[in-house]
């Protein structure tokens, strides 16, 4: 395979990070042009991320060390050398969306880690394994942009990702009102200890927006395409809370469900344990070998033991017992940066490579 050329914009910061590190290998993608903001541009990489580099266990990869920084807001010439890009940047919302459309008006896709473009209709948000079959708005999308490759996909907030593919199993079984509440590392805030000393042994009760995202972005992942958009389902009601609690990565939800038909508890098991994702078979290298991993052993998940599960890209998930308000309860835990962030965006890119949505530019 012609390996696909590809950019990162907001390089230097922990998510962009974190795409350069997942992307240095890669069988399919290489780096070619890394953007930031004004500040970083005409810098090396390296020099850019002099001071800020967020894992210390884990060097600056070689193969783009010295590649120059780029100005993100000059779209041509980014777009110029690449086939698509990574989008994982700080800015206002409707900053981003201009950015975002101004690079898929240059017929260069985008992949998009922020969420400034996931409640807009025609855009997917994708965890492929659940929603991949979303991927079809594209076609709509590009009508309203007037592309003809070009577009933007979306991945949905990290504090959903535990959770929200423990429900999609059990789907069958008409999940109608959620209680979630997450337990959230630092590194979900661009951090570390080091850069957050507050953090450490401590627990913050708030996370702007969250809780709102929590509640209302499984929506979108569980809905269905009709005409140019994309409908939200209405079931499950989510009640949702987001803390921030002294862990360095790793996103945990403790769940409670109530079902519009109740399963005994071997039936959740055997969906989880025989969960079907979209990807299966398709040979993405960032595809977990394992979806959902189910623990007996009540002290499982554990952050620190399990957050890496299949690489960082599977869920894990245990305590799964009877409720006495609602059905049932379990809890859930994900990598927020890896199936959380830059390693489902890697994910989708591989899946919408292979579903032909991203060609390349010179083909």
């Amino acid at each position: 395979m012609e390996k696909y050329r590809v950019g990162i914009i907001g390089a230097t910061g922990m998510v962009g990070q974190r795409f350069a590190l997942l992307l240095c290998n890669h069988p399919w993608f290489e780096v070619t042009c890394l953007a930031a903001s004004a500040r970083s541009a005409g810098k090396t990489y390296q020099e850019a991320v002099e001071g800020r580099w967020a894992f210390a266990d884990k060097q600056i990869p070689e193969n783009i060390a010295k590649l120059p920084v780029v100005d993100a807001a000059e779209v041509e010439t980014v777009a110029g050398q690449v086939d698509f890009v990574f989008c994982a940047v700080d800015m206002k919302k409707d900053e981003i969306k201009a950015l975002e459309e101004a690079y898929a008006k240059t017929e260069t896709p985008v992949i998009s880690n922020n969420s400034a473009n996931r409640h807009t209709t025609d855009v997917p948000m994708l965890i492929p394994e659940i929603n991949g079959d979303h991927a079809k708005i594209i076609e709509a999308q590009r009508k309203r942009l007037g592309t003809k490759v070009g577009f933007i996909a979306v991945k949905p907030n990290c504090s959903i990702q535990s959770y929200v593919p423990a429900l999609w199993a059990l789907k069958e079984f008409e999940p109608e009102l959620v209680n979630v509440c997450t337990y959230q590392a630092i590194s979900g805030a661009g951090k570390t200890f080091e850069r957050w000393p507050e953090m450490v042994d401590n627990v913050i009760p708030y996370i702007g927006g969250e809780d709102e995202k929590s509640e209302k972005e499984p929506l979108k992942i569980f809905g269905k395409v009709e005409g140019d958009a994309i409908v939200d389902s209405t079931l499950p009601k989510i009640s949702a809370q987001c803390l921030r609690v002294a862990c360095s990565d790793g996103h945990m939800a403790a769940v409670g469900v109530k079902f519009g038909k109740k399963p005994t508890q071997e039936e959740i098991l055997d969906r989880w344990a025989n969960a079907k994702p979209a990807t299966e078979g398709l040979g993405l290298p960032s595809s977990p070998e394992k979806f959902l991993t189910y623990f007996e052993d009540p002290a499982r998940p554990q952050t620190k033991l399990d957050r890496d599960n299949y690489g960082g890209m599977g869920i894990s998930i245990g305590r799964l017992r009877e409720d006495p308000i609602f059905d049932y309860k379990f809890v859930c835990l994900s990598h927020n940066t890896l199936r959380g962030a830059a390693g489902g965006g890697v994910l989708s890119a591989e899946y919408l490579c292979k579903m032909g949505y991203i060609p390349h530019k010179n083909a």
